[in-house]
C-alpha cells in the first residue's frame, strides 16, 4: 500500500493537472474524468484526497474509484459525480456545485455548505449536514450520529435510518427522515410533515425515485431560553514575571541588531520574512493597507510586515483558516502568502483528513506558500507531533485556550514538546497570545525558544497599526541591545530569570537571586 506522501503527491498531482484544463472543459462543455485512461479504460483511484478543490461555475467532473477527504470542497458551482466511495467531508463548504457520490460517503458530508446539493447513493457517516447554512443534502441508506447537527438552515433528506441524537443543536433548517428515528436530543422537536412540504420537497428534487412519502418525520428546532455565553477561564498571567539578564557587556545605542525572523526555513517553500518575530492577528489584511494621506514612513512599516488575517489577504499575509472564514476561502486563499488552520476551531480531523484538508488548500493556495497549524496550549504535544507528520512549516499553540495556563507554564510545555516531537527538524514553533506583545515579551519568548509570536493589535487604526509594530521592533532591538546580542538568534535560555518563586515554580527558569531553578524542576 502506498505510503501518506505518495497519496498526497498523486492528490497534488492530479489537481494541478485539472487546473488549466477545467475552465476550457467548462468552455467546451465538456466532462473531465479521473478514473480513466485517454483510450477510456478503466483505472480506479484508491485513496486519493483533497481532489478538485473550488470547482467553478460550469465545471463537469466524473471520478472512479474510492477517495479520500475533503473531495470536491469548497465548490462554487459545477457538477461532480464519484463512482464509487468517498471520505469525510465531502463537499464541504459547498456553495453550488451539484455532487453526486454513488456509493457510501464518510463523516461530515457536506459540512458548512451554503448552497448546492449533495446526494449520496449508499449511506453516510456521522455529522452529516453538520452546520450547514442552506442547500440540500440526499441519503438514500443510513447515516451515523448527529445528522445535522448544529445546522442554520437547509433541508436534509434520509431515505433511511438515522443515528442518535439527530439534529442535536440545530438552530433552523429542517432534517426529513423515511425511515426509523430516534428520540431527538432536547432543543429539537420531531413532527410530521404536511402536505405543502411533501409538495414543496418533491419539487426539489428530480429523481422521483428519492421523493419523501407522506410518512415521513421531520425535525425541526424547538423554541428555548436564550442564554447569553459567559466565555472561558483566561490566561492566569503574562511575561512580566520574567526578565532578561546578561554578564555580557551592553552593545553601544546605536548599534544595529538583527530582528528579522522568517515563516518556512525549507527550500522549498516561499518563506515569508517578518521584520520582528511577530505576526498580527487581524480581522481584514485590508486594515494593512496604508491610504494616501498616510506618511511614506507608515507605508514602508506595513507593506513589509506580514500579518495573520481572516479575510482579504495580501501577498505577504497568512490566511488563518477556520470555520468563521471556511466560506471565503475559495477566494481568499489565492491572494495570501500562506495559511494557518486553526484546529482548535474546527471539527477533530484525523491524519488522513487532515492531508485531505492541506491537499485542497495548497491546490488552491499559490505554489510553496509556508503552511501552519494552530491549536490550544493544553495539546501541544499533539499539534508538535502532528506538525512533523505533516511536513507543516510553523506550529503555533493558542494560550488562550479556556484551560488557564500561564504563559510561564507553557514555556517548558513546549520546549519538552519541542525537544520530543520536532528535533532538529524544520518546523518551527510559535505562540498564539492572548494580548498585544511587546519589545520585552517577544525577547523572552525568543529566548526560550519559540520561533514565531502572534497577538492581536492593542489598536484597530492603520496609522497607530504601523506605530506600534515600529516601536515594538525598537523595543525589542534595545532589549537586544542591552543584553549584549546582536540578533535575536542570540538568545537563550540562560539569558531569563524568573522574578518571583510563583513564576520560577511553573516555568522551571533561574529564580532571580536563587540564580538556579527550584529544586523540585531536578526532582524525577
Amino acid at each position: 500500500m502506498a505510503g501518506v506522501s505518495e497519496v498526497v503527491l498523486r492528490s497534488m498531482n492530479i489537481n494541478e493537472k485539472l487546473g488549466p484544463r477545467l475552465i476550457a472543459a467548462a468552455e467546451q462543455n465538456a466532462i473531465l474524468r479521473i478514473g480513466w485512461t485517454n483510450a477510456g479504460d478503466p483505472v480506479p483511484k484508491n485513496g486519493e484526497l483533497g481532489l478538485c478543490p473550488a470547482l467553478p461555475e460550469g465545471a463537469r467532473l466524473r471520478a472512479l474509484g474510492v477517495l479520500g477527504s475533503w473531495v470536491a470542497a469548497f465548490g462554487s458551482g459545477g457538477s461532480f459525480t464519484l463512482q464509487g466511495d468517498a471520505g469525510s467531508f465531502l463537499g464541504a463548504a459547498n456553495q453550488g456545485t451539484t455532487i453526486v457520490c454513488e456509493r457510501m460517503a464518510g463523516h461530515f458530508t457536506g459540512f458548512m455548505m451554503e448552497s448546492g446539493s449533495i446526494t449520496v447513493l449508499d449511506g453516510s457517516g456521522d455529522d452529516t449536514g453538520a452546520e450547514m447554512r442552506g442547500g440540500h443534502i440526499i441519503v438514500r441508506g443510513a447515516t451515523g450520529a448527529r445528522v445535522g447537527g448544529g445546522m442554520h438552515d437547509g433541508l436534509i433528506l434520509v431515505h433511511g435510518d438515522v443515528g442518535p441524537d439527530p439534529g442535536a443543536g440545530m438552530t433552523g433548517g429542517r432534517i426529513v427522515v423515511n425511515g426509523r428515528c430516534p428520540a431527538p436530543p432536547p432543543g429539537v422537536l420531531l413532527r410530521p410533515l404536511s402536505k405543502k412540504e411533501v409538495t414543496e420537497i418533491n419539487g426539489l428534487i428530480e429523481d422521483e425515485s428519492m421523493h419523501v412519502p407522506s410518512d415521513a418525520v421531520c425535525l425541526v428546532p424547538q423554541e428555548g431560553l436564550h442564554i447569553e455565553s459567559t466565555g472561558f477561564t483566561v490566561s492566569t498571567d503574562d511575561l512580566s514575571n520574567i526578565g532578561l539578564t546578561s554578564e555580557d557587556p551592553p552593545l553601544r545605542a546605536y548599534e544595529t541588531v538583527d530582528t528579522v525572523a522568517l515563516v518556512g526555513l525549507s527550500e522549498e517553500v516561499q518563506s515569508l520574512a517578518l521584520p520582528l518575530p511577530l505576526l498580527p492577528c487581524i480581522d481584514a489584511g485590508s486594515t494593512m493597507q496604508a491610504t494616501k494621506e498616510n506618511a511614506e514612513a507608515v507605508h514602508n512599516v506595513l507593506n513589509r510586515h506580514p500579518a495573520l488575517v481572516l479575510e482579504q489577504p495580501r501577498p505577504v499575509d497568512m490566511l488563518l483558516v477556520a470555520k468563521a472564514n471556511l466560506l471565503d476561502i475559495r477566494g481568499a486563499l489565492p491572494e495570501a502568502g500562506g495559511f494557518a488552520i486553526d484546529l482548535q476551531h474546527l471539527p477533530p480531523m484525523d491524519a488522513e483528513q487532515l492531508d485531505g484538508l492541506l491537499v485542497a488548500l495548497r491546490s488552491m493556495a499559490k505554489d510553496n506558500v509556508p503552511a501552519a497549524l494552530v491549536e490550544a496550549i493544553s495539546r501541544v504535544q499533539a499539534l508538535h507531533a502532528r506538525a512533523a507528520h505533516h511536513g507543516i512549516d510553523l506550529a503555533m499553540a493558542r494560550i488562550e485556550d479556556g484551560s488557564g495556563l500561564s504563559e510561564a507554564s507553557a514555556l517548558p510545555m513546549t520546549g519538552r514538546s519541542k525537544k520530543e516531537h520536532l528535533g532538529t527538524g524544520q518546523t518551527q514553533t510559535g505562540f498564539l497570545l492572548g494580548f498585544a506583545a511587546s519589545g520585552h515579551d517577544l525577547a523572552v519568548l525568543m529566548a526560550s525558544g519559540v520561533d514565531v509570536v502572534s497577538c492581536a493589535a492593542p489598536m484597530a487604526d492603520t496609522e497607530d497599526i504601523a506605530y506600534w509594530l515600529q516601536g515594538t521592533q525598537e523595543d525589542l532591538a534595545s532589549e537586544l541591545r542591552r543584553v549584549g546580542v546582536k540578533s535575536i538568534d542570540m538568545l537563550e535560555r540562560k539569558h531569563l530569570r524568573a522574578l518571583n518563586h510563583e513564576t520560577a515554580a511553573v516555568s522551571g527558569l533561574r529564580l532571580a537571586g536563587y540564580e538556579r531553578p527550584l529544586p523540585h524542576w531536578f526532582a524525577r
